[in-house]
């Protein structure tokens, strides 16, 4: 052996290896290979900063045995991932292995392919120290709020509470739209609409009706609120009575709709969330597995550039599968993303020609097909032409004082829309006309009315975030960066910040206490421009123009003061309410406990009486009448009786005699419909294990696999849908 090659999955040596000779030995450093520690803060604050790395205790094996391969090696070459995460990889092993700075080779790529690793192969580099501060500059600054900030959280709210300098802001985010939902006044208006057709009919087409709304009355245009009630609604109506409807203005227009670029890391995650139904985590780690195998380029990136050898392998691979019409002039994009870091490419298949149906490794099933499709999809239609439509708006007037509009829109050339369409969030404003076709109409032609009425309408509240939404609203303020996205999210679900409903995220009542703390106590943590301006400074330290421990020290010192200001103001946080406690009468306060919040004296610790929230004692009563055997003899020591008993997870049934006698049983939660399936079971709720979504399933299962994602109807008529076999395998 000559030459060690290292990089940080198995995977992606595997896939490294089938390029490279015999003189080659790939490896593996599964990640990173040393790490702060977790038992203590692990920042020598007075040495400015200093940040103590150890090798964690599952990994030292792994490194002397790559320690010994390197002193066997003519060469070591670091090939791990192009960004600042991979270069501080590649930095900790040139410690830990012991080897020379200067001597060590240094080779990126953005792709896993032979041409890709061949050239990387021919242009080594040394270690860039400025990348390594920054991700440096990072881990200290998390690490330093962490670990600061969450044992106050403790004290103050409960123990094994965690705070974070992103994590943090996220769930700001969730918070204050949870509370803009709360404060949302539904707000009544109207409008008119009418359903006219051409007289006489054109065409030889029998009533080609269309629909028309009022626009403006007395030349002033309609404003969204200025019918807010039917009965100024029936008064226009009335009013219109006996109108004669004329063509006053005919206006056409072909209009061009251009692709969205390629993908970028968020742009991914928004996509695959629209139209896949997967969180960021999940699109990162599908995206993680396809770049390991050589099927797309690096997928943490800011860039929309394509190489050359993409576009021109485009136009090849769009004129074979959608014929020549369909090949446009090569479109090259710019990076508009504020702070963008990396000089990757867009996220792109690296070989155009291979197509979803076509994937081969282990591992990969559906959902990496799926991912893959859309990253293929969406590059070809980046270079294909636009899509153009002929607009039509017609002006109707009924005399004087109302004026009608009927507007439309006809796909004249589908273009890129041929390959792939992006998805908007339900949010999102657009100025499009609706899809439709409007008949052929001349300038004073008279139109027949076929209705006329007011349609009443409501105005909805902002709707909480979805993964798509909320990766959006992060990225727009500058928060984080494409590497960080996932594992934020992810981190607020685990701490139980926020759960999903219906794939939207809302916060739970300790998330909400959480959030209210930091944002009265600590502003500027969960402050936006502050940890957006944050992101400027590490982008700035990446380029080499500032050093990492000023930066850190500007932060921690009024941190600091803060912190400790704050451990002796701020009171323990707790809810008073009107119960009084059933031992000394004193009332009771709402408090959080191991399994959950619990009623306890406020007189605590000199009176110790604890009672269930009322809500829960409803639950267990509930529990209790559905389950017949609460209060039976234990089938597994046949001493104890069975109870009603709270853990992590929720209720469950358990024996009296614990711990002496272990026996549990699950709670089902039932809905009273047979599964529609087998017609033996029951259907029941459940939780997938990824996300906490719920779903309805058969109580027969591994037996019988029928799930749903919709709550079953009393008749048990639910549709079969993909999602259903995704929530079993869940």
């Amino acid at each position: 052996m000559s030459k060690l090659v290292i990089v940080e999955s198995p995977t992606k040596a595997k896939t490294i290896s089938k390029f490279l000779g015999k003189e080659f030995k790939i490896e593996s450093s599964f990640g990173h290979i040393r790490d702060l520690p977790k038992s203590k803060m692990g920042i020598d604050i007075e040495k400015d900063f200093e940040p103590e790395y150890l090798i964690p205790r599952d990994k030292s094996k792994h490194v002397k045995e790559l320690q010994a391969l390197a002193k066997k090696a003519d060469e070591v070459i670091l090939a791990t991932d192009e960004d600042r995460e991979g270069e501080a990889i590649a930095w900790h092993l040139v410690h830990a292995l012991k080897l020379d700075e200067k001597q060590a080779k240094r080779i990126v790529f953005h792709e896993i392919t032979k041409t890709a690793i061949e050239k990387a192969l021919e242009n080594p580099r040394h270690i860039y120290l400025h990348l390594v501060d920054a991700q440096q500059a990072r881990r200290v600054l998390d690490r330093l709020v962490g670990y600061e900030l969450s044992p106050f959280l403790w004290t103050k709210v409960k123990y094994g509470l965690s705070a974070g300098r992103v994590q943090s802001v996220a769930m700001r985010l969730i918070v204050e739209r949870e509370r803009e939902i709360e404060k949302f006044k539904t707000q009544e208006y109207w409008t008119i609409e009418a359903k006219l057709s051409p007289n006489p009919p054109t065409g030889g087409k029998q009533h080609e009706i269309f629909g028309a709304k009022l626009h403006s009355i007395d030349g002033a245009a309609l404003k969204k609120f200025d019918i807010p009630s039917k009965e100024q609604g029936d008064k226009i109506v009335a009013d219109l009575k006996g109108a004669a409807y004329t063509v006053e203005e005919i206006t056409k227009k072909e209009v061009k709709r251009s692709p969205a670029a390629p993908f970028t890391t968020s742009t991914l995650q928004q996509e695959a969330a629209r139209k896949l139904g997967m969180s960021a985590k999940q699109t990162m780690t599908l995206a993680q597995k396809l770049y390991e195998l050589g099927y797309i380029t690096y997928m943490r990136t800011d860039s929309v550039n394509l190489a050359e050898s993409a576009l021109t392998q485009a136009q090849s691979v769009i004129s074979k599968k959608y014929g020549k019409d369909y090949v446009g002039s090569t479109r090259r994009y710019k990076t508009k993303s504020k702070g963008a870091q990396e000089a990757h490419e867009g996220i792109r298949p690296t070989d155009l020609s291979v197509e979803a149906g076509n994937l081969e490794g282990e591992d990969l099933d559906a959902k990496h097909a799926k991912l893959y499709d859309l990253i293929w999809k969406r590059t070809l239609a980046s270079q294909m032409p636009e899509a153009i439509f002929d607009q039509t708006s017609v002006d109707i007037s009924t005399g004087a004082k109302y004026m009608f509009r009927a507007s439309g829109q006809v796909m004249k050339f589908d273009g890129f829309i041929k390959a792939y369409m992006e998805d908007r969030d339900e949010d999102e404003e657009t100025d499009e006309l609706p899809e439709g076709h409007l008949p052929e109409l001349s300038k004073n032609q008279w139109l027949a009315l076929h209705e006329l009425a007011g349609k009443q309408h409501f105005t909805e509240p902002p709707p909480r975030f979805t993964d798509a939404s909320l990766v959006k609203a992060l990225e727009s303020y500058g928060i984080g960066r494409p590497s960080t996205y996932a594992p934020t999210i992810s981190t607020i679900l685990e701490r139980g910040y926020v759960e999903k409903e219906e794939k939207k995220f809302k916060p739970t009542t300790i998330g909400l206490l959480v959030n209210d703390i930091l944002v009265e106590h600590f502003p500027k943590i969960v402050d936006y421009e502050f940890t957006a301006k944050m992101e400027e400074y590490l982008d700035e330290i990446a380029e080499g123009k500032l050093k990492w421990q000023p930066v850190i020290k500007e932060f921690y010192a009024p941190f600091k003061e803060n912190l400790e200001e704050k451990k002796t103001s701020v009171k323990k946080q707790v809810q008073q309410t009107n119960v009084p406690c059933p031992i000394c009468g004193k009332h009771m306060v709402i408090k959080f406990g191991r399994f959950g919040q619990f009623m306890a004296c406020v007189d605590y610790p000199e009176c110790k009486g604890t009672k269930q929230l009322p809500e829960e004692e409803a639950a267990e009563k509930k529990i209790k009448e559905e389950n017949k055997q609460i209060g039976g003899a234990c089938p597994v020591c046949e001493h104890g009786h069975l109870v009603v008993k709270k853990g992590r997870f929720g209720f469950f049934i358990g024996c009296d005699k614990y711990p002496e006698c272990k026996h549990i049983e699950k709670i089902e939660k039932k809905t009273g419909v047979k599964c529609p399936q087998c017609d033996r079971g029951d259907l029941i709720e459940k939780k997938a294990r990824k996300g906490g979504r719920k779903f309805w399933g058969c109580n027969r299962y591994p037996d019988c696999e029928y799930a749903t994602w919709k709550f079953p109807t009393a008749d048990g008529s639910t549709e079969k849908t993909e999602e259903k076999k995704e929530a079993a395998e869940e």
